[in-house]
């Protein structure tokens, strides 16, 4: 099994490749992150995405108007839990740039935003509404992953981990793919994606209250919820990216009794598997 970690969109990317020689897909894969980033990331002044945020329509690249094509459409399905036009509710909570340079501790206190601002997708064509921009941050990992899996699988069966968004391909000589959850449990897969959502990494304070980077759009401010970390299964990474932000905002009752396979840290410290995962 051959390995590879770097860094790209913010985190650690994890490649693993069941493959003799997987240097040239590697660097495929490098590559492929690069230039994602820069159509996604909302921290590059001369991304795509941030020409979108600073005029309000652009005829986007097909990548771009698929990201938020799905954005869009998982708003829909979650009854607006998953929104992109989180943006300026991340920059009124302290997350106003990547995260390695935002102050941990300041004494001005966060500011709410109004979130769930019309967004439009017709085919590479993307408007959204004015006073509201976009954020595509975990959606975009997962989309990421994806995008790089799809590489490495030409050349033998794969795994992809972009900082909590796991995309697989193919199947290892042992029969499965082994993903570790909190350290005590570990899920079997052989096909689908995994995604992770949490508080209890990226935090920092303002105004004396702890703050984090999971909007919870309702409210326009960082979710409440007596959920630590929610770990989810979907059909592949984009798809548990959405359904562990959801189950997040949830709270514990409802994620527990999801049949969406999830794997549920507490607020208090208890590790629960929901009943998707038969609990």
């Amino acid at each position: 099994m051959e390995r590879r970690t770097f860094t790209a969109m913010g985190t650690e990317i994890e490649l693993l490749v069941e493959s003799d020689d997987a240097t040239d897909a590697f660097d495929a894969v490098e590559v492929e992150f690069e230039r994602l980033e820069q159509v996604l990331s909302r921290f590059r002044p001369d991304s795509e995405l941030s020409l979108l945020n600073q005029n309000g329509s652009i005829d986007a690249s097909p990548d771009l108007a698929q990201v938020l094509w799905l954005a869009v459409d998982a708003r829909e399905r979650t009854d607006g839990r998953f929104d992109p036009t989180v943006h300026d509710a991340l920059v009124g909570a302290g997350y106003d740039r990547t995260f390695d340079d935002v102050p941990r501790d300041v004494a001005a206190a966060s500011a709410a935003s109004e979130c769930g601002g019309r967004v439009s997708v017709e085919g590479q064509h993307i408007e959204i509404e004015r006073g509201y921009r976009i954020d595509l941050g975990g959606i975009g990992k997962g989309y990421a992953a994806e995008r790089a899996a799809e590489l490495l699988a030409l050349t033998g069966p794969c795994l992809v981990n972009a900082g909590g968004d796991v995309a697989m391909r193919g199947l290892p000589t042992t029969g499965v793919w082994s993903v570790a959850v909190d350290g005590s449990i570990t899920l079997g897969l052989t096909q689908g994606g995994v995604a992770t959502s949490g508080r209890d990494r990226r935090r920092w304070r303002r105004g004396g209250k702890e703050q984090h980077h999971l909007i919870d759009p309702r409210t326009g401010a960082p979710a409440e919820t007596d959920l630590l970390r929610v770990t989810a299964v979907g059909d592949d990474a984009v798809a548990a990216e959405i359904l562990a932000k959801s189950l997040f905002l949830a709270g514990e009752r409802e994620a527990a009794d999801s049949t969406v396979p999830a794997v549920l840290v507490t607020a208090d410290g208890r590790t629960r598997l929901s009943r998707g995962l038969g609990r």
